[in-house]
Order: C-alpha cells, then sequence, then structure tokens
C-alpha cells in the first residue's frame, strides 16, 4: 500500500503542475496533506510533519541560496561575468574558441542560476557569432551546457544545496567531486556536441539584444572578475578539508571552522563582491542594496519550491513510507546511484523541474543511505545528473533556448534536449567511476 500511495501521489504532483499548471508549492503541500492522510496519520500530525520538514529543508539553504543569488547579481551587473568571457575567448582564439565559450559557461555559471546566466551570455554568444563568422548553435550549446552542469551538479545551486543537505552530505567534499564529474560533462556535451551543429542553419531575431561591445575600460579588471566569481569555489574546497587538519580548539581552527561553513563563505563572498566590484568601483552603498533585494525577491519561488518538497520528504518519513520503500529498494537488484538517477530523470521527463525531480527523488531514495554504504556526495551528484535528463516541452529551460534561438520544436530538441540528455547520462557515468575510487 504505501508504494501505491508513493506512485499514486507522484502522478498526482505530476498532473498538478504539469496538466492543471497548479503554483508547485500548492502542489507538494496539497500532495503532502493527501499521502499523510491516506497513510494514516492524523491531521495534526500531518501539520506538524509539513511543518517540520519545510522548516528542516530550509534551514541554513536559504542563507546558501540567499547570498548565492546575491553574488551571482553582483557579478552580473558590474559586467564581470562580460569580463571574464571575454578574457578566455582572447585566450583560446577563433580556432578554440568553443573551448573558451565552454569554460567561461562554467566559470560564469559558479555563481549565476541558470536563468540569470542564461540571459547574461546569450548577448555575448550573438556577439561572438557575428564577430568570427561561426554557426550559431555550433557556438551557444558549449556555452550553455556549462550553465546547466553548474546549475545541477554544484552548490551552492538550489538543487544540488538541498539536496546536499537532506542526505547530509558535505557541501565542500559535493563540490569538489561535483567539479571532476563536470568536466567530462562539459567537454562531450559543449565543444565535441556543438561541433556536430555546424550545419544547422537557423536565423535568430537579432532585434532580441544590443550586441554592441561594452568598452573594456567600463568592465571590472580581470584578476578580481575571476576572484570574485571563483571565491566561493575556493573558500569550500580549501577550507572544509584544513579544518580536520588544524588541533582541535586551536584559534586557527575556529577560524577556518567558520570560513568552512558553506553560509559563512557565501557571505564573505557576496561581502568581498560588494566591495571590489560596487563600493571600489564608485557605485553607491545603496545602489548596491538595491542589486540585493532584487536577487533575493528573484529567488523567492526556488525557495518556495525546495519548502514544498522539504513538506513531502517529511511526510514520506513520518508515515512510515520511506522506510518501506527503502526496504523493497534495499532489495532491488539496481545499483543505488543508478537507481537514484533514474528516479530523478523519470520525475525530470515528467515534471520537466530539475529542481523538483532532484528533492522528490531525495524522500524516496534517502533510506538507501542508512542500509548501505553509499557516500552522501556522490547520491548527490547521481541525482543531480538525473534531474538534467531530456529537458522537453514541460521545462521553461526549453522554451527559454527555443525562443531565443528562434528555432522549431524538432530543432530545439535536436539540440537543446539532446544536450542536456548528453549532460545526464555523462554525469552517471562520471559518478559511477568516481565510486570506483573514492
Amino acid at each position: 500500500m504505501p508504494l501505491v500511495l508513493t506512485l499514486l501521489g507522484i502522478l498526482v504532483l505530476i498532473c498538478l503542475i504539469v496538466f492543471v499548471n497548479l503554483d508547485t508549492f500548492i502542489a507538494f503541500v496539497l500532495v503532502s496533506l493527501g499521502i499523510g492522510l491516506a497513510s494514516g496519520m492524523s491531521v495534526a500530525a500531518v501539520g506538524k510533519s509539513i511543518q517540520t520538514g519545510i522548516g528542516g529543508t530550509l534551514g541554513d539553504l536559504v542563507l546558501i541560496i540567499g547570498f548565492g543569488a546575491m553574488l551571482g547579481r553582483l557579478v552580473a551587473e558590474s559586467g564581470a561575468a562580460r569580463r571574464i568571457t571575454n578574457v578566455l575567448i582572447k585566450l583560446f582564439g577563433i580556432k578554440n574558441i568553443r573551448w573558451g565559450l565552454a569554460l567561461a559557461g562554467f566559470v560564469v555559471g559558479i555563481p549565476l542560476f541558470y536563468n540569470a546566466g542564461f540571459i547574461i551570455v546569450v548577448p555575448l554568444i550573438f556577439t561572438i557569432a557575428a564577430s568570427s563568422r561561426l554557426p550559431l548553435l555550433s557556438i551557444a550549446v558549449p556555452m550553455l551546457s556549462a550553465l546547466s552542469v553548474a546549475h545541477g551538479y554544484l552548490p551552492p545551486h538550489p538543487s544540488p544545496s538541498a539536496v546536499a543537505g537532506q542526505l547530509n552530505a558535505d557541501i565542500g567534499q559535493t563540490l569538489i567531486y561535483g567539479l571532476i564529474v563536470a568536466i567530462p560533462a562539459i567537454v562531450i556535451a559543449g565543444p565535441i556536441f556543438g561541433k556536430t551543429l555546424v550545419n544547422l542553419k537557423v536565423a535568430p531575431n537579432n532585434e532580441l539584444f544590443d550586441i554592441r561591445e561594452v568598452p573594456d575600460s567600463d568592465l571590472p579588471g580581470t584578476g578580481i572578475s575571476f576572484f570574485v566569481a571563483l571565491l566561493p569555489v575556493l573558500l569550500l574546497t580549501a577550507f572544509g578539508p584544513l579544518k580536520t587538519a588544524l588541533p582541535d580548539g586551536s584559534a586557527l581552527q575556529t577560524i577556518v571552522a567558520l570560513l568552512a561553513e558553506p553560509y559563512i563563505g557565501m557571505l564573505v563572498s557576496v561581502l568581498t563582491a560588494a566591495y571590489a566590484l560596487g563600493i571600489r568601483r564608485g557605485q553607491s552603498m545603496k545602489a548596491i542594496t538595491k542589486d540585493l533585494e532584487e536577487a533575493v525577491k528573484a529567488i523567492a519561488p526556488i525557495l518556495l519550491v525546495i519548502a514544498g518538497a522539504g513538506a513531502l520528504k517529511q511526510v514520506f518519513s513520518d508515515s512510515g513510507t520511506s522506510k518501506y520503500i527503502g526496504s523493497l529498494l534495499a532489495d532491488a537488484n539496481i545499483p543505488p546511484l543508478v537507481l537514484a538517477w533514474g528516479i530523478a530523470a523519470f520525475i525530470r521527463v515528467c515534471v520537466g523541474s530539475a529542481t523538483v525531480a532532484g528533492l522528490t527523488t531525495v524522500g524516496i531514495i534517502l533510506p538507501l543511505l542508512q542500509s548501505q554504504a553509499i557516500k552522501p556526495e556522490l547520491m548527490v551528484l547521481a541525482i543531480g545528473s538525473g534531474s538534467l535528463m531530456f529537458s522537453h516541452i514541460n521545462d521553461g529551460g526549453f522554451w527559454l533556448f527555443k525562443e531565443y534561438f528562434n528555432l522549431t520544436i524538432p530543432q530545439t530538441i535536436r539540440t537543446w534536449s539532446l544536450m542536456e540528455t548528453i549532460v545526464s547520462i555523462v554525469g552517471l557515468i562520471g559518478v559511477l567511476a568516481l565510486n570506483l575510487v573514492v
């Protein structure tokens, strides 16, 4: 019965989001309530479970995602993202432009959420295509595949951060493993796949963009642009391992342990960006604060989706559904990492949202971590790669790509959907390979 309720609940969730077009947060709460009551929980117990799930899921995640959005806003508005892209393009040259764009997309994608990153880099893609006279899609795919990988694999992006929190995975270690897995995914889905699109002719609407070059003198310096964009990565990867290498109780260990906390690292990054990319360049604190406020407003819907998924996960747990499903999955003759990837991929194809797919999978797969020796950091990446599987007409990213590049639906499936599928499958292969050596 619990398995039937779970499958029915997921189907109802899919119908509410995809066909009824109900707000995702409300859909999660309704499904959580229905599963809880159908499982025999009292109304008060279900209400308490939903509240606990929302509060426990958000926790310090609000800080991580909030500060991440602020950092991305400052990097974008200051022109640092454009500076990074320009430098890498000049470094790689026209002959290797696809590799330069893939690297630029990855560096820019670390601090920027996907939609914001997309809007920022697409005008750059148009500019580069116009100046290099290379086929537009063969240039666009390498950069956008890197953005997608960062969005699905790496903290501080919402889904991997939330999944890591639910699985008690170390965010710093998840980031290190994610960087390793990301490289082959970007290489194959980006420059290599992009090269196959050179003969695909498109006629984009150039009026959507202002492709005039911004003078280099108006952009932040190269060093500070790279430093600020990569600062969260530097702090999370450096101080995480270092805190265990120092004597407990020492002043230095206390400082390092503080900086190793993900939300502190993000806060330091935001403050650094506010000074280096704002105040130091003559911007008023009032203007910077306005940018930060706008960044927080933009992530409110994402936080609600995460909160709703947390409520569903808690109801699964409190009703005993997770424990029951875990006992069934433990006996399944499927490697847990592959199983998690498959569940996330299935929900992604049905619902369209990578965030919903990732967080819904956590509630189903969580008991496996208690019964089998699986590194939670690798489980985060398996779920993250599965959540990127085959984006199609029920995903906002699909339409964003289609409309900006003025493609037909078959052309968008041939390019965007296939790119996302490659990212997902290569990600799983990378996770399984990494599982053999860590």
